[in-house]
């Protein structure tokens, strides 16, 4: 039992050192949903922007993403945006899987969430995603593309959201 234990927070441990947090830059290069290419200077554009990994299984995922809409459109004039990552539309060596990719635009279409969507990019996948094991899964950048706060897990309402967005604007230079 006490070996058990020990294994279990080793990898716990090992798992934490490679988690993103703040502080970390997120850098890549990929395609949004239609093709465009996008980079991390998306984030420039604004103070802050709310990155929000979803999946096309994920029920609380496409639950959220009305609010999500509602919340990117409130906060424009703030200097806010979202930015969605349907993990689950590339296979494990980047490739877009048809099949799913057209699900993730079926849900965007039906939710609302008209906001930007990334495809998976290997940096990606081998950065910022690389220990996502949950969705939802949100994180927070600044202009410089550098995680504030923390990661949160699950899905929030809009106010919910509002209440954490306005808690980062207020300690943003």
């Amino acid at each position: 039992m006490k070996k058990l234990l020990t294994v279990i927070a080793l990898l716990c441990a090992a798992t934490l050192s490679f988690a993103q947090k703040a502080g970390d830059k997120v850098s890549f290069a990929s395609k949004d949903l239609n093709g465009a290419e996008v980079t991390s200077e998306i984030f420039s554009k604004n103070k802050i922007t709310m990155i929000n990994i979803w999946g096309t299984f994920c029920p609380p995922c496409i639950r959220e993403m009305p609010d999500l809409a509602k919340l990117n459109d409130a906060n424009k004039s703030n200097g806010v945006q979202v930015v969605g990552i349907p993990i689950d539309i590339v296979d494990r060596a980047g490739n877009v899987i048809p099949g799913t990719k057209a699900d993730g635009d079926a849900i965007i279409k039906k939710t609302g969430a008209n906001y930007t969507h990334i495809v998976p990019s290997k940096d990606l996948l081998s950065g910022l995603l690389r220990n996502i094991q949950a969705v939802p899964a949100t994180i927070f950048v600044d202009k410089d593309g550098k995680i504030i706060g923390q990661m949160y897990l699950g899905a929030r309402s809009q106010k919910e959201w509002q209440k954490i967005i306005d808690n980062l604007l207020s300690k943003q230079k």
